[in-house]
């Protein structure tokens, strides 16, 4: 990565999840990516972290239709339920 984002959107699937929390979250630990969101659409839930002082800080975990207002979009909300295929 050259430039990294400020923010990082992971949408979990079955064949990916384990890489994706665990490889991948480093990787953006490493390149001081601000936050990241994970959204599982079999659980319907969203989690939200922050990174502080280099370490992952839980900031929003969310499920079925909350309302989204989280950093660094907490200016801006969404219901949660929009993303799910119901």
């Amino acid at each position: 990565i050259t430039i990294a984002p400020d923010w990082v959107c992971e949408v979990l699937s079955p064949s990916t999840r384990t890489y994706d929390l665990t490889e991948k979250r480093d990787v953006y630990r490493e390149q001081d990516v601000a936050w990241l969101w994970f959204v599982d659409p079999a659980a319907r839930t969203l989690e939200a972290f922050a990174l502080k002082n280099g370490a992952w800080v839980l900031i929003a975990a969310l499920h079925d239709d909350a309302e989204v207002r989280v950093a660094p979009f907490d200016a801006v909300g969404f219901g949660l339920g929009a993303l799910w295929a119901d």
